[in-house]
This record gives structure tokens, sequence and C-alpha cells, in this order.
């Protein structure tokens, strides 16, 4: 089906097909328990962005731009009439979110949009490391990645393993350190957002500026964790993307 989206784990019969955007760094393998949690719930579809695992040697997004223009066009390969819900953790937020903005423009707003680990996208952004990424020297970049605690300790003390899992991570950063805002109007989809509450980029004032971007129902869910929460709360998140599907959401806080 391309190079853009894949499935581990289709649900031909659920009634909405979930869209996930794996974090800065990361690829579709990051959400393979999320989506065998899901699966049946919705149809979980993952991007699997160009530069890692079967994309090895292919150029970096540059941007967030160039990443949902991809995704768009991917999309019709899978179109099978069912309504499309986006999800997005990190990174992978700021993506879902341009992308919902982009099929509302484009007169197909999606059946929900659901954001994790990530701030209200209208807040100012502070680089990792408190400066843009591309000013990072490697040490510096690991030491950033080892508060989020995303990535085993054996792995990141890895001089061996280092070109393989920095240049892809250096990529993603960029597409956050250089992601502008732009104002437009709310969707008009429900929005739900998962945070942890002992992350240490996202606090839960921050999680809640989300609610702005939207004039439906909006939810904010605070997890106990880090910034990788997910799959510790795996049955929780699966609830929380069923009640954000159409019929089935309410406002909550």
């Amino acid at each position: 089906m391309g190079d853009w989206i894949r499935c581990f784990h289709p649900a031909p019969t659920a009634g909405t097909r979930l869209l996930c955007f794996p974090h800065a760094g990361g690829s579709v393998s990051a959400y393979h328990a999320l989506s065998a949690a899901v699966t049946g719930v919705v149809d979980p579809v993952l991007v699997q962005y160009p530069g890692r695992q079967d994309r090895y040697g292919e150029p970096f997004a540059e941007g967030a731009d160039e990443v949902v223009d991809a995704v768009l066009a991917a999309l019709p390969a899978w179109d099978d009439g069912r309504p499309l819900a986006l999800f997005g953790h990190s990174m992978g937020a700021l993506l879902a979110f341009e992308t919902a903005r982009r099929m509302a423009a484009e007169g197909r707003t999606p059946a929900a949009l659901i954001v994790s680990g990530r701030r209200g996208p209208s807040l100012p952004w502070r680089p990792a490391g408190g400066r843009p990424v591309r000013e990072m020297s490697d040490d510096e970049l690991v030491a950033d990645m080892r508060k989020l605690s995303g990535t085993e300790s054996e792995v990141l003390s890895s001089p061996e393993l280092r070109p393989l899992f920095l240049p892809p991570v250096r990529a993603d950063y960029r597409i956050v350190d250089d992601y502008v805002y732009r104002d437009a109007p709310p969707l008009d989809c429900p929005l739900s957002v998962l945070t942890g509450d002992d992350d240490p980029r996202v606090t839960i004032e921050g999680a809640r500026a989300w609610q702005r971007e939207t004039r439906g129902a909006f939810s904010c869910h605070v997890l106990t964790g880090g910034h990788f929460f997910l799959d510790d709360h795996l049955p929780y998140v699966t609830d929380v993307i069923a009640a954000a599907l159409p019929d089935r959401s309410a406002t909550t806080t």
C-alpha cells in the first residue's frame, strides 16, 4: 500500500480507521503494542517516516508540511469510506494536528483527533536542551534523550549504535524546532489529550492548551508516568480513543 502507511493489526469491520503518527526518532514499531490494543475498536494504520527501518537510506523529511503532504497523498489507497481519526504522540501530535487542519480545510474533517505527550501547539516551544538541535553535540542530544526515557540506556550508551539512532532523531527534532504555529479556525471534531504527570516537557496546563484548537468535545487525561507513558496505560488509552469516536465523545477535564 505504499511506503508511508502500514498496518500491523487490520480490523476491517471496525467503524473507524485510526491513523497514528510516531514520536521524533520513532517508527511504526513504536506503536506495535498500541496497535494491538486498539484493533477492533478502530482499524489502526501507522505512519512510517523515511530514513528508518525498511526506509533506511531515504532522505529524512525536512518539515511538517512535507510529512502532511506525503501522508495525505498516500491516504486515498486506504480510503474505503470509513471515518478517519488521527492519533499522534509528541512530534506525532503536531503532525496529526496539522493533518487534521489540512483535512478540515479540504472539507473532510477527521472523526476525532487524539494527541499525547505534547503541549498545545499555540504555545511557544522551547527546543530540546534549550536551543535548536542543530546546535547540539551528540553528547548533548543523548543527554536530552535520557531525560525522556524513551530509549534503553544501553542503546544510548553505545558509541557503535549512535550512527544508527541519532540521525533520525536529529532530523525529527529539527521538524519540531522549526515548526511554526499558524492561526486558523478551530477544528470541529472531538479532541482528546493524554499527558504524563511527570513529563519533563509537558505541564498539565500545557496539555490543556489544546482546548483552543477545537469547537468540538474536549477531554484532557492525566496519567502516571513521564514522556513515554502510553504502553503502561493501554487499556485506558484504548477507552479514551473509543470515547472520542463519533457519537461517543463527552467533554471532561
